[in-house]
Parts: C-alpha cells; structure tokens; sequence
C-alpha cells in the first residue's frame, strides 16, 4: 500500500474514532436522570394529544384509576386488582414518554458540546480604511471583520480577502485543522471557530442570534419537533386502528350482557390497551429523534426530520468524481506534446500557465515542471485567467500579447478556433490515449496554436466500487457528474461501476439532470459546495452542503456536512435507510404482537360462558384475572426493552425492499407473534407462582 493510501486509510480510521467518541452510551446516567423528569410532565393532555394511542392509554389510565378509587371506597372487593391495572397503565404511558424523553435528552446533550463555542466574542469591524472594536452581538449581515491569528471568528461569513489555517473541532470533531481561502468553493467560516494562522477578511452573513450554531442548537434543543410526512401518515394509520379497536372493545360489553358476562370498565381498558399497536405508538417519536440523533453523530446536520427520511427514500444519487469516487488532486504525470512541438515548450507553456492557478491539479503541473529543472516566474503586468466550473480553462495573460490556457479539449479547441486557429487532427487521439487510461487530458495552447496535452491521473477510492454496489442492491441508481471528457468519463464509471455519468458537465447540467430524473418520479440526492451548485441542491430532494463551501449552497440546502467530506452522501442514504427499516420493523412487531395479546385476553373472558372458545385458548392461562394482568404487564414491560433498537436502529442490510419486507415479516413478524406468547405464559407462571393468579 502507497504511503498516501496508508494516510487516507489512517484519516478514515482517526474520523471514525472522533464520531465514536461523540457517541454517548444508550443510557448515559444524566441523560436518563433527565428524561424520567421529563417523562412525568410530558403526561400533559394538551402534549400527548398529539400521539392518538398514547392519549387512548392515558385516558384509560386515567378512568381506571377513578373507578378504582370508587371500589376502594365502597369497599369492593375488586379495588386491589384495579388499582393495578390502572398503575401498569400508567407505567405504559410513562415508559413511551421515557423512550421520547430518552430520545431527546441524547440529542440535547450532543447540542452541549456545540453550545460551548457560542460565546460573545470582540470583533474589528472595518469602517473605511480604520478598525473600529465592537462586539460580535452587534455585527450584521455585510460588516466585513478582520481576524488574525489566535483569534475566534466572530460570526458566520465568508472570506473576501486571504487564507488562513482554521481550527474547527469544536464544531466537527475534527482536530486536524482546515484551510479557507478567499474566492472559491472553500471560503466559508463559521463563527465560534478559531484563526490558526495568517489574517482574513470576512463579510458577516448571518443575524445576531440566527448563525450557524443558533441554528444547530435551536433544531435539537426546540421545544416542539415538526414530524414527517410519513410519520403523520403512520399516525393517521394507528389512530384508525385505535378508533377501531375501541368500537370493537365497547360492544363487547353487550355481548358480554347476552351471554350472561359481566365485563367490567377496567377489563375492557385493559384489553383495549392491549390491542391498540401501543409498542409502535410509544417509540414512533423515539425513532424520528434518534434518525436525527445519529446524523448529527455523524457530524450531519438536518435541518429537519424530513431531510433524514428523505435520504432513506431516495432513488437516484449525483455524485462528484472528484473527492467522492477518485482520490481528489489529480496529479500531473506526463507531458504529451504535439507533432512538431518539443516536451519543453509544451511543459513551458503549461508551468506558466499553472503559476497563478491555485487549485491542486495547476499545482501538481508546476511541480512536475520544477522536476524537469523548469522554475519560472510571473512577469510583471502578467493577468491570471481563473478557473471556473463554467469555462473549464485556466491561465495567464502574459504583458508581452500572449496568451497561454489549458483546460478541457473542447474548450480550449473553440478558444483557439475563437482567436483564428485550428486544433490539430493529432490532438483527438492524444486526449484519447489518456482518456482510455482513466486519466484526465489537460490541453494546453498558447493564442492560436495547441501545443499538446498534460496527462493528469485519477485514483480511485478504496473500496468505492462496492459501496455503490451495496446501494445497486437497495435499488439506488449512481450517477456520477464530472467535468472530464466522455472517454476519461466512461472508463472511470466503468472502474467505480456506477450505473451512469455526466460528462463535461457544467452546472446547469446538474440541474437539467436532477429535474429529468424527477419527471420520472424518483427522488434525487446530491452534494454540493458552491455557489454554482446552489440551484441544484436547492431542487434536488434531498441537498447536502459541506460545510467548508459558500453560504449560498448552505442555504440551499437540507441537510450540511460538517466535515466537508465528498464521500459522505452514500454515509447520508444509510443513516436515512436505518431510520426506515427500524420503523418498519417495529411496526411490523408491534402488530404482530397484538395477536398474541387477543388471544391471551378475549378466551379467558369469554371461554366460562361460551365453551366453543376454548380451542382459542391455546395459552391455558390459570385464571381470567391472570391472564389480563400478563398481557398488560407484556404490553409495558416490552416498551424499555425495544428502547434500545429505536435509538440504535436496526442492523444495516443494504438489500432491496422486496428482501427487506421478508425480512420484517420473518424476524419481526413471526418474532412479533412467538415472543409475546412465549413472555405472557412465563408472566402468568409467576403470577401463579406467587399467589397472585386471582
């Protein structure tokens, strides 16, 4: 293994040990002091209102427990046995509040860390040519700041002038620090951060109280959380199965009457409760908080709920070359001069080109220069020509009337034809030969005349070919986007195996391309950096942002990266795919267990009457009173102990829906059926055991 591969592998190894670390344990002590309090007062109507099973539960805690009051009062017999359903009642509710409380209060204690760097911090804040000292509360959006070295960067913002080494471990974990420089994709600051090195100019971009931060700590520790779409529909589906459970359970009462049965209010409660699909009630909420808990663990920030589930419905992946599926900083490695033109005019020409080009591919030219003894230097009065995403060359405007580009093969060659020239035939089947190899052709030219190509090699990432073929086994479509010709294109997909690729693409192909794949009703996932990238990620249903990139891309956006890290939508789609297979999976459970609970509860009550029932009553439970109190003490107890899947989620398998709901069916549905029956027989046993049987 390369020493470059062996510090990549060491990176990767180093961020997955930080996330580690930012993991709490499942049930820290102080998270779990803080949610039992909060388990009490969330039993306001007015908040559990919102979950229709678990306000059913409440409500039938609350009458139980009033008719309970009432037989102790007039001293009925019945008193004791009541007033322990009513109590299992309630711990029903409180546990699926603990789960919720559980859910949030992780969450919180991950905002800590984060609240920690919001602090009132001095500022100098440019007023005309002098520095006025002011404090970052009153900074607003357009006040240019100067920080230097040692310093904390005041507030969100991007940098107008200079580059400085920055220290953004309080926000991303991260200890190694980051370079932002002005005018590219990687000009974005975060307030709370601190300037390592150097001194930069940067243009405040967010309100007092609304930075970056604010709005981190505003989305985990808000009082209210929106739910998604999918959840509310889930909800609208169990409150149906609630109403009609209830219809159910109140006209077994008068079929009780007829037989010559009486049921009493709290065995009907209890029942009732028992049939409802309260274990999927009581962590639905648990479940979309922890979603976002473990993105945020993986320094993900959701700007809602939704943007995680989104992730997990999403069809078709954009994803960049460059970064995500190669290595990132192609390397210069050859010169490739045309006929009639010598390897030293054409590495001249390219070096003075690259001299003012700051990206890692014009620096990797002026070093593979200065290996062939070439060391230039920019004339006075020389003007660099930038590169741009929308015309793709670069290079210098020389005081002398030349003018040297390199760039992509099309471009340069309606440059040249621009200025009155014509690029050799030869040239197509230079850029081809790097092309085939997977490597990038850069074609240089100086005013009318093309000298030859520089051939760039792309590397691919380890392991990057089987982790799109994991999510071809989830029915995802990867489409990769690059600004390489067709050929360098083709056989770079070939080698990644992604299902598809853009060439040459600028970014309203992006865009064009995002809308084609959503006429057709699938949903779009893409990552972006720039302020080119801003419309796409802006349509794309899900958008991801690295954090290093400009402000206009976050605000795009639905979700930002704050690593920055190119490869982490695939880590995006798996964290949104867990959240939807640990909610499917519990609600398959949680349904499936329900028929264990019918026939623990209807035979008992009704087999004395009606004999014909008792082939129902396979659980031959020892008495009518025992066999309530089992499924009741079932129902709740099996609250806590699924608490832990709802936070961690389900184990990963990267498979398609069709394998996943086998599955479900297999382990949660068939597990859904045995486990209660096997759990409320042994409960019954021990009740029996003690004396408590009735």
């Amino acid at each position: 293994m390369s020493s470059e591969n062996t510090l990549n592998v060491s990176r990767e190894q180093q961020k997955l040990a930080r996330r580690h670390t930012r993991r709490q344990r499942l049930f820290d002590p102080a998270v779990v002091r803080t949610a039992l309090g909060r388990s009490f007062t969330m039993l306001d109507p007015r908040r559990i209102a919102r979950n229709p099973v678990m306000a059913t539960c409440e409500a039938g805690a609350a009458l139980t427990t009033l008719i309970a009051a009432q037989s102790a009062w007039t001293g009925s017999a019945d008193s004791g046995f009541q007033f322990v359903i009513a109590v299992l009642l309630w711990l029903t509710v409180l546990f699926a509040n603990f789960s919720e409380a559980v859910a949030e209060a992780r969450g919180k204690a991950q905002a800590d860390t984060l609240r920690a760097t919001r602090r009132d911090t001095p500022a100098r804040r440019r007023a005309g040519e002098r520095l006025e000292e002011v404090s970052s509360t009153a900074l607003a959006p357009g006040d240019v700041v100067v920080v230097r070295a040692g310093e904390l960067i005041p507030g969100d913002g991007e940098i107008l002038r200079g580059a400085a080494s920055i220290d953004e471990s309080a926000i991303t974990g991260e200890s190694a620090p980051v370079v932002r420089e002005a005018g590219g994709d990687r000009s974005g600051v975060t307030g709370g951060t601190r300037v390592l090195s150097d001194e930069i100019e940067v243009r405040v971009t967010a309100e007092p109280g609304q930075s970056f931060l604010d709005r981190i700590i505003a989305l985990v520790e808000g009082a209210e959380r929106q739910r998604t779409p999918n959840e509310i529909a889930l909800t609208v589906v169990l409150a149906g199965f609630t109403l009609a459970f209830l219809v159910v359970t109140a006209s077994l009462a008068p079929i009780g009457t007829y037989f010559g049965i009486e049921i009493p209010v709290p065995t009907l409660v209890a029942l009732l409760v028992c049939l409802i699909p309260t274990t999927i009630g009581a962590l639905l909420p648990a479940i979309g908080l922890a979603g976002m808990d473990r993105a945020l663990a993986a320094n993900l920030l959701a700007k809602s709920g939704k943007a995680v589930e989104v992730a997990g419905d999403v069809d078709t992946l954009l994803i960049d070359k460059t970064g995500t599926i190669t290595q990132g900083n192609r390397r210069a490695t050859r010169w490739l001069p045309l006929p009639g033109v010598g390897e030293e005019e054409l590495a001249a020409a390219a070096v003075e080109s690259s001299l003012a080009d700051v990206t890692p591919e014009g620096r990797s030219i002026v070093e593979l220069g200065a290996a062939k003894g070439l060391r230039p230097e920019l004339p006075a009065g020389a003007e660099p020509v930038a590169f741009t995403a929308e015309t793709r060359m670069s290079g210098v405007d020389l005081p002398s009337g030349d003018k040297v580009r390199k760039g992509a093969g099309d471009e340069i060659a309606a440059w040249v034809r621009a200025l009155g020239g014509e690029p050799p035939a030869a040239l197509s089947r230079l850029i081809e030969d790097v092309a085939k190899d997977g490597g990038t052709p850069v074609v240089v030219a100086r005013g009318p005349r093309v000298l030859g190509v520089v051939g760039l090699a792309d590397v691919l990432k380890p392991g990057i070919a089987e982790r799109f073929g994991r999510l071809r086994r989830m029915g995802l479509r990867v489409v990769m986007v690059t600004g390489d010709n067709p050929i360098t294109a083709a056989a770079i997909a070939r080698q990644a195996g992604v299902d598809d690729f853009i060439a040459e693409a600028r970014p309203e192909d992006k865009l064009a391309t995002i809308r084609r794949e959503q006429a057709t009703g699938r949903l779009v996932a893409m990552m972006g950096d720039g302020t080119n990238d801003a419309p796409a990620l802006a349509q794309a249903d899900l958008g991801v942002a690295m954090n290093a990139g400009t402000q206009a891309a976050k605000e795009a956006s639905n979700m930002i990266d704050l690593d920055s890290d190119p490869t982490k939508l695939i880590e995006v789609i798996e964290i949104g795919k867990q959240l939807l297979m640990t909610r499917g999976a519990l609600t398959t459970f949680s349904f499936a267990n329900d028929v264990a609970k019918y026939f623990a509860i209807v035979p008992a009550i009704f087999v004395g009457a009606i004999p014909a029932l008792a082939v129902l009553d396979v659980m031959r439970l020892t008495t009518p009173a025992s066999a309530i109190l089992s499924a009741v003490i079932f129902n709740a107890v099996i609250i806590p102990l699924l608490i832990p899947i709802a936070l961690k989620g389900v184990r990963y398998r990267p498979i398609g829906a069709g394998a996943l709901l086998r599955h479900n069916l297999l382990v949660y549905g068939l597990g859904g059926v045995a486990l209660p029956f096997v759990a409320i027989k042994a409960i019954d046993l021990a009740l029996a055991a003690v004396g408590l049987a009735g």
